[in-house]
């Protein structure tokens, strides 16, 4: 147990109350051991979250803003009431294991100067996130990493210096870049460097406010020794035009603000040429792929996994039974034990179960598992396996098998928030 520590936990929600009630479980199982609080700030989401949350989480703080202010201006809204002695920055589409700021603080703690903190992060399909560590976006950096040279030699020093790919995700070290989904810093630090920088309303902020640290002296780490998850297509719709224009308009900001003194007409006509040119491509695969969908919807019903205890199994199946998915449960997997009703295979064989049983998505239930372990079973699974939560405390079914697409929520159909078709 830490003692007498006090973490701040912000949150700002835009139309995702299904991940941040996911978000939400988790980071309260995580505050089991530490003096906390958790702030969210409701940037007007018009899905329902004020009545969805307005009797649920009594130890939460909501604001309802009456406006979309940004994310950045969210932030600092939270910042202004925020009592603890460390600031989390924390995305509403993650979750966190139930050791993970545990670890992160003892780690802060065990150096001798203050240092602001990053996580090493994985999607909503256990696959490692580039993000989790960056490097400062220069003009040679930029133009590598929209070029597609990075993604060419993505081992690259050189060529993948944005996402820093020469060094060992499992390894903790010092980085450039916090990412703005959980940037854990000593309210000290931001009492010297301010808050986000509200010019940005949405992207580029954490690159800012990580650049405003390292000039102040402080220095970034990547955190290795615990992992969240990211499901990241629902705080950023990367496909989408709009995605390309706010990220464009974040970088000539940054630009303008950091890069005076260098040939920042030459960095904005690169940075425009390039995101222009992606944002094309994205569009174009877009269409290609509604156009695929399209032909693919008279597929057969997908088979389906449970992970869980048989009264988890029993709550999920009949779950699945009264929403309006197409879907096919073969069996439960019950993590380390293998003899009662319904098991197809323990936790060591869990790769194996999918397989014979041609499974194309596993739903892991969070109660008998605990988030940490759901986490470190999401990165055994294969990539053409969906993979789900179910929390123990919650009504619904998310996941995300796409980074850059909006996930997918599994409700009943008799739920008051169930999306009018």
């Amino acid at each position: 147990m830490i003692p007498a520590l006090q973490l701040s936990v912000i949150i700002v929600n835009y139309n995702v109350k299904y991940f941040l009630e996911l978000c939400l479980l988790s980071v309260e199982k995580a505050l089991k051991n530490i003096e906390g609080e958790i702030i969210v700030i409701d940037n007007n989401s018009a899905d329902g979250s004020f009545d969805f949350f307005k009797n649920r989480f009594p130890k939460v703080t909501f604001v309802w803003n009456k406006t979309n202010t940004g994310f950045a201006k969210a932030n600092n809204q939270a910042l202004k009431i925020a009592k603890g002695d460390f600031i989390l920055f924390l995305n509403p589409d993650t979750v966190v294991p139930e050791d993970c700021f545990e670890k992160c603080i003892l780690f802060i703690q065990s150096k001798k100067s203050d240092i602001a903190l990053g996580i090493k992060m994985i999607d909503g399909s256990g696959q490692f996130l580039r993000e989790s560590k960056r490097s400062f976006p220069t003009p040679a950096t930029s133009f590598y990493k929209l070029s597609g040279l990075s993604k060419l030699f993505p081992g690259s020093k050189i060529f993948s210096r944005y996402h820093l790919g020469n060094l060992n995700e499992d390894e903790t070290q010092p980085v450039d870049v916090l990412a703005g989904a959980f940037m854990l810093v000593p309210k000290k630090i931001l009492d010297i460097t301010g808050g986000f920088d509200e010019a940005f309303f949405m992207y580029g902020e954490d690159i800012d406010l990580s650049y405003r640290i390292r000039s102040a002296g402080f220095v970034n780490y990547y955190f290795a020794q615990s992992t969240i998850i990211h499901f990241k297509g629902e705080s950023t719709r990367k496909g989408s035009i709009n995605y390309v224009k706010m990220f464009y308009k974040a970088m000539s900001i940054f630009v303008k603000k950091h890069f005076r003194q260098r040939p920042a007409w030459l960095y904005n006509f690169f940075l425009h040429a390039a995101i222009f040119l992606r944002g094309a491509a994205s569009a174009f695969s877009r269409i290609i792929k509604i156009n695929t969908e399209k032909k693919q919807k008279l597929s057969l019903p997908s088979k389906v996994i449970i992970a869980g205890s048989e009264m988890e199994f029993t709550m999920v199946k009949r779950l699945l039974e009264k929403s309006s998915q197409n879907k096919i449960v073969s069996g439960r997997v019950e993590m380390g034990k293998i003899s009662k009703q319904n098991i197809i295979a323990g936790f060591p064989a869990l790769q194996h179960a999918l397989s014979v049983s041609s499974a194309e998505e596993i739903i892991f239930c969070e109660g008998d598992l605990s988030f940490r372990e759901i986490i470190s079973a999401m990165r055994m699974i294969p990539q053409n396996i969906a993979i789900k939560i179910f929390a123990n405390a919650s009504h619904s079914i998310v996941g995300s098998a796409n980074k850059d697409e909006c996930g997918e929520v599994i409700l009943e159909k008799e739920n008051p928030f169930y999306p009018a078709q």
